[in-house]
């Protein structure tokens, strides 16, 4: 059953790229993991879809704090952008149906408060301003696997 994550690179990603765990491209995760039964290029599909007509956006860095369950995990938080809320609105709403779990945390969790997490190879800064253009579906393979992530489809936001 995939696991499957969907996030708005900082830099276009290609499809079927793979990177090891640690070094994942920096990114916005706009919604977070969630198990499904559906096949990746379905979940592609109706993403697609769902996104046909959003606009790429600006998004700008804002304050650094610590996230994750032992407040250890530092990230850039990315300030309030109307855009970016209703694109993770949009596809709650739309991969929903299609999840396995629909008391998962992607679809039932806390706020959703984007960020950009602080890597050993890169991070942001607050007052850092990016153009997102893409959606990527992301396949988040065992931790063991040797080639870690995995690229399944990307969309193309209009410019």
């Amino acid at each position: 059953m995939p696991r499957l994550v969907v996030v708005l690179p900082l830099t276009p990603l290609q499809t079927g790229a793979s990177f090891a765990v640690d070094q994942w491209p920096l990114h916005i995760t706009v919604l977070a993991p969630f198990q499904t039964d559906a096949a990746p290029t379905e979940i592609a599909r109706v993403t697609a879809a769902a996104l046909a007509g959003f606009d790429a956006l600006t998004v700008v860095a804002g304050a650094d704090e610590l996230f994750g369950r032992r407040h250890d995990i530092p990230v850039t938080v990315i300030e309030d952008n109307v855009a970016l809320t209703r694109i993770h609105d949009r596809l709650v709403e739309t991969l929903l149906p299609l999840a396995t779990d629909p008391n998962e945390p992607a679809f039932s969790g806390p706020e959703f408060r984007a960020h950009v997490t602080v890597k050993v190879h890169g991070r942001v800064h607050s007052g850092d301003e990016f153009l997102l253009t893409q959606i990527a579906l992301v396949d988040m393979a065992p931790r063991a696997a040797a080639s870690g992530r995995t690229v399944l489809a990307t969309v193309h936001l209009t410019d």
